[in-house]
């Protein structure tokens, strides 16, 4: 067989590392006399890592994420309060198996977005199904959905991912629908999957986001809190420390 039938056999197998590398791999087994069991593994080692690195490009893709954190560049020096061996230990992932959740709670400007990227981020690398979004656009979304019959589906996109992030909750007030709207999502989750909350409100002052309904928001804290750890983060904004320091 010709070498360029021999590429495009490759790639109609849909083994790209093959038809990229077999040339080169050949001249090197050559030249090092491997056995032909080696030169195989070598060529089927190679396009398994192309395909894990282009299922998590995929999975990172899906999750929406607003850009790309890690906790290894979080500021700890910049919080007043924060439990630093709770965060490293939530970065295990051990929540997940679980259908745990994680609430980061704490004034603005603290990290506590910068923390839910990377617990997601960290996820999607772990090969665990995420989507990253804020309370304002679940309630959009579902809004938008029933408006025009798509509401089941709508909800079964935010439902399907083992790892559901909801950023700032609490930030911008919402009616009735969207009060109700976010309870559907975060009691159809539990015990289904795992969700992580962003979020400047005190568990206290919640009735408030969710348009001052005491007994809704207390169904939702039960069936939130019942697998879930709770990360205080205390102290003036990060985004205030040029003109502390000034």
């Amino acid at each position: 067989m010709e070498r360029s039938e021999l590429c495009a056999s490759f790639k109609r197998l849909q083994l790209p590392f093959f038809a990229d590398h077999h040339a080169t791999l050949l001249a090197q087994a050559g030249r090092e006399s491997w056995s032909h069991g080696r030169l195989l593994e070598t060529l089927v080692a190679g396009e398994v890592e192309r395909r894990n690195v282009a299922l998590i490009q995929r999975r990172v893709k899906s999750a929406r994420l607003p850009g790309i954190k890690t906790l290894d560049a979080f500021d700890w020096s910049w919080p007043k309060r924060i439990n630093r061996a709770q965060v490293q230990h939530l970065f295990r992932l051990d929540f997940l198996p679980a259908h745990g959740n994680v609430i980061l709670l704490g004034g603005v400007g603290l990290g506590k977005t910068h923390l839910a990227i990377a617990l997601a981020h960290t996820a999607c690398l772990q090969g665990t199904t995420t989507l990253f979004t804020s309370a304002v656009d679940i309630v959009n979304a579902l809004a938008a959905a029933q408006a025009t019959g798509g509401m089941q589906r709508e909800m079964a996109r935010l439902l399907k991912p083992s790892l559901l992030v909801v950023d700032e909750l609490g930030y911008l007030p919402i009616d009735k629908f969207g009060a109700d709207a976010l309870f559907q999502v975060i009691s159809q989750r539990y015990e289904r999957g795992s969700t992580v909350i962003t979020t400047n409100r005190a568990f206290k002052n919640w009735p408030e986001i969710f348009n001052n309904d005491s007994s809704l928001t207390s169904a939702l804290l039960d069936r939130l809190l019942h697998h879930a750890e709770t990360v205080v983060i205390e102290g003036p904004s990060y985004r205030m420390r040029d003109q502390s320091e000034s």
